[in-house]
């Protein structure tokens, strides 16, 4: 019975780190899915392989060789000097893609409650801070309340929409769809190692690093159909900051307040799990410094004043290429043995 608790967190704690600002508004779903129309659950179904099969190697080899953080990961897969130069571009793209979430608890709190952008982000800098300080078990806490919500929104979601005209996209191709799934897949799980390093080290054994990772990829799949299934439905859809809140505004207002509960949620789970691993790489220890915490939070809060958009439009697509070298190597390099 413990295990299975401990599997739900760890699948959970995966699905929470993945699913973030772009993802939850709909925005990252149709810049590397939705646009191709229908053939892009193609692109899902390749992506959600590699969650699966990839996540979970990246959390066993964690617990193999003992990792505290990510840069560990990164130096046994490249060696120390060129692991030294990767740990620097990521901590870069973490820093960035925390400041996407930023920008987008931001657009959440101007688009769909009418409220001040500042107001979101500087609420959500503070409810950052008191789970962060909580260590691994505020992620934990946190996950296991949230993704259970977005898992039956997903399905409420579908069910609203079962006859919906189907918009088939501009350019089916399918080498394009292809990268985009390599993309996706890889600069998620490239930056959500600074969750699933030390969420791997920490577990009690590797049946439920297997198990809960398997889960966690799975979940993340359904999230992935369901929202693109509903999104292929909006004509135009790349015209949106957050096209999802256009299938909401369809359904009615008990659902749209769900919605922002949900998409809230969605985002600050990313970003708790982003603090949390840049903190606990820069403090070099499980437990991470409040000093640095603020340090970071500040840093973000400043980039995220770019703006949600221009941020997922270009900084998105280019960590997902420069996450591929790192998730080939992943691929590729042999398990470490097991410690008995």
């Amino acid at each position: 019975m413990r295990n299975v608790k401990a599997i739900l967190q760890v699948a959970a704690t995966y699905i929470g780190t993945i699913v973030g600002a772009g993802f939850a508004t709909g925005k990252e779903v149709v810049q590397f899915f939705s646009q191709y129309g229908m053939i892009g659950i193609i692109g899902i179904l390749i992506s959600g392989y590699f969650f699966i099969w990839i996540g979970t190697k990246s959390m066993l080899m964690a617990k193999r060789i003992n990792a505290n953080s990510y840069q560990e990961i990164n130096e046994y897969l490249f060696g120390q000097k060129i692991g030294r130069v990767v740990n620097t571009v990521l901590l870069i793209m973490l820093f960035g893609v925390t400041s996407v979430m930023f920008s987008g608890t931001g657009a959440v709190f101007r688009e769909q409650l009418g409220l001040p952008s500042q107001l979101g982000i500087l609420l959500t800098i503070v409810l950052c801070y008191l789970a962060v300080i909580r260590g691994m078990k505020g992620l934990l806490a946190v996950n296991s309340i949230i993704v259970p919500m977005m898992l039956l929104f997903s399905i409420v979601i579908i069910a609203a929409f079962p006859g919906s005209t189907v918009y088939y996209g501009e350019s089916p191709n399918f080498a394009k769809v292809l990268m985009s799934a390599l993309a996706y897949a890889s600069y998620n799980i490239v930056l959500g190692q600074a969750v699933l390093v030390p969420l791997g080290r920490d577990s009690e054994n590797e049946t439920i690093i297997k198990w809960g990772g398997f889960l966690g990829g799975l979940g993340l799949t359904l999230i992935l159909i369901t929202s693109h299934l509903a999104l292929i439905t909006i004509p135009n859809m790349t015209a949106y900051s957050i096209p999802m809140a256009e299938i909401i505004k369809q359904i009615g207002t008990v659902l749209h307040i769900l919605f922002v509960i949900v998409i809230y949620g969605e985002i600050y789970t990313t970003l708790i799990g982003n603090v949390y691993g840049i903190s606990r790489k820069l403090s070099g220890s499980s437990t991470p410094k409040k000093s640095i915490i603020i340090w970071i939070l500040f840093i973000c809060y400043l980039v995220s004043l770019i703006g949600f958009d221009s941020l997922i439009k270009y900084l998105y697509p280019l960590f997902g290429y420069i996450g591929c070298v790192v998730l080939l190597s992943l691929m590729v390099k042999k398990m470490p043995v097991k410690r008995s």
